[in-house]
């Protein structure tokens, strides 16, 4: 596909939507210009009218691409399958595709969404109890489903989308300080990801508006 402009990834350091974003452009060697946007700065920069006629949905990431500009991280990473297919983040096996998406789609929708910063902030002063409840519940049901599907990755031992949506949520749990030791198989996986280097450079420590404190 004949490459115009540089993408333009609109993402927040800590925001595991854009993370997953960031690995995938990683992977798979796609170069973009980074548009910070602070979800805390000034109340959130993702409320502003400015942000909002990039993405009406008022959150992070949104990668302008190819003439188009696309919001919603799994919308995000498969057209960039579709359109990069190097390498492949979708199994060509049909089984296989069938369960990275089930396990990206318990991510994203089954889990993270319940301790976003929106919903946390609704909550108040029970947010971090909240979250903790609602991970802990996600993870005992993913720990179950990856029993049975994980080799050295989620599925198998091809890197998938569900891999890029684990390593966030992980993250997301260890803020939280949800206890790990009843999900070994996440655990591992978690680590063996965190060796790749398309995971290390995305990390949230390393990114351009992660603040000075909270850099590696």
């Amino acid at each position: 596909m004949q490459q115009s402009a540089k993408p333009v990834l609109y993402s927040y350091f800590r925001s595991s939507c854009s993370w997953r974003v960031r690995i995938a452009l990683a992977l798979k060697g796609i170069e973009y210009d980074l548009a910070p946007v602070s979800l805390i700065k000034d109340g959130g920069e993702q409320l502003t009218g400015e942000f909002c006629a990039v993405n009406p949905m008022k959150q992070v990431p949104a990668l302008t691409i190819d003439g188009i500009t696309l919001s919603q991280s799994l919308a995000i990473i498969h057209y960039l399958d579709e359109t990069r297919p190097s390498p492949r983040l979708l199994p060509e096996d049909p089984k296989k595709r069938a369960l990275v998406r089930m396990i990206s789609s318990c991510i994203v929708s089954g889990i993270q969404p319940l301790q976003n910063l929106a919903v946390l902030n609704k909550v108040g002063a029970e947010k971090q109890q909240w979250a903790q409840h609602f991970i802990a519940s996600g993870f005992q049901a993913l720990e179950q489903i990856l029993e049975g599907t994980a080799g050295q990755y989620c599925v198998d031992d091809e890197l998938s989308m569900a891999d890029l949506c684990l390593v966030p949520q992980v993250y997301n749990a260890e803020r939280f300080k949800v206890d790990l030791s009843p999900y070994p198989t996440i655990v591992r996986l978690n680590g063996a990801l965190l060796k790749l280097e398309a995971f290390k450079q995305s990390h949230p420590s390393r990114q351009p508006d992660t603040p000075p404190d909270m850099r590696a």
